[in-house]
């Protein structure tokens, strides 16, 4: 780092001097304090990107088990109903349950407005 820090000012050293030490001890301050909130912020930036990458992976295989589940219930319902009458019900159970989860989340975000005691 820098020399250590002396307080103790000569006897023949001028207010502006003393100012100017101040100025220039008080911005090496504040560049290590920075220096060291960027270490920290790149640690735990990088660690909450590793763990979003693996969210994401399981996302995305998450999304292709739902995908051979339906492809499945569609298989199955094939053989009572006939494949395209499968196929279609299948989706309209699943945009049901997509619209019955989409008006739930919205019940949720509208605020009911309660008065203030």
């Amino acid at each position: 780092m820098s020399e250590p820090l002396t307080f103790a000012a000569s006897e023949d050293e001028s207010i502006a001097a003393i100012v100017s030490r101040l100025a220039s001890e008080t911005r090496s301050l504040a560049t290590a304090e920075v220096a060291v909130y960027k270490a920290k912020f790149g640690d735990t930036a990088s660690a909450y990107k590793s763990a979003a990458m693996f969210f994401a992976v399981a996302g995305i295989l998450a999304l292709a088990a739902l995908i051979a589940l339906l492809v499945g219930a569609i298989l199955t319902v094939a053989t009572l109903v006939g494949p395209g009458w499968a196929t279609a019900i299948v989706v309209v159970v699943v945009l049901a349950v997509a619209a019955i989860l989409a008006m739930i989340g919205k019940s949720k975000l509208q605020t009911k407005s309660e008065p203030v005691s």
